[in-house]
């Protein structure tokens, strides 16, 4: 795999594009990109763990209704 490569850069309306070559492709479809000095770095978003993903949620405001509890029945393996 390549370490480096010389790419164009063009416009994409007002916007300054320059395409990913084949063997630098990110996952996904969504990046995050930050400048360091001169340098551009652009790196793959990193997928929310579970509890991440339960943590971005609001909080449900509504009560549940109650749960009938049900008798217990035997079952045979």
């Amino acid at each position: 795999m390549a370490t480096e490569r010389h790419v164009k850069l063009f416009r994409n309306g007002r916007n300054q594009a320059v395409r990913i070559p084949r063997e630098f492709e990110l996952p996904g479809d969504e990046a995050v990109m930050r400048k360091e000095g001169d340098r551009l770095v652009i790196e793959p978003t990193r997928r929310k763990s579970f509890i991440e993903l339960l943590d971005s949620w609001d909080p449900i405001d509504e009560e549940f209704p109650p749960i009938e509890e049900l008798p217990y029945e035997d079952v045979e393996f």
